[in-house]
């Protein structure tokens, strides 16, 4: 067993070949910070889009005025 890199707990052997360097316990927090600043909207007549860019959320607004 390895140790992880954030929090010295264990890391399985298959994870390990799989590439990752932390627990499951650590990626799974990453990754609900990470997921934190998605939106999901949904297009007109269409399917949703995933956005990940505020930017890109603005753009889509048809009576946006700046």
């Amino acid at each position: 067993m390895d140790e992880c890199i954030k929090c010295r707990g264990e890391v399985l052997p298959m994870h390990i070949l799989a590439g990752h360097k932390l627990c499951v316990s650590c990626r799974d927090k990453r990754a609900i910070q990470a997921r934190a600043s998605w939106c999901v909207a949904p297009m007109n007549k269409s399917n949703y889009i995933l956005i990940t860019n505020p930017e890109e959320l603005k753009q889509l607004n048809p009576k946006r005025t700046t």
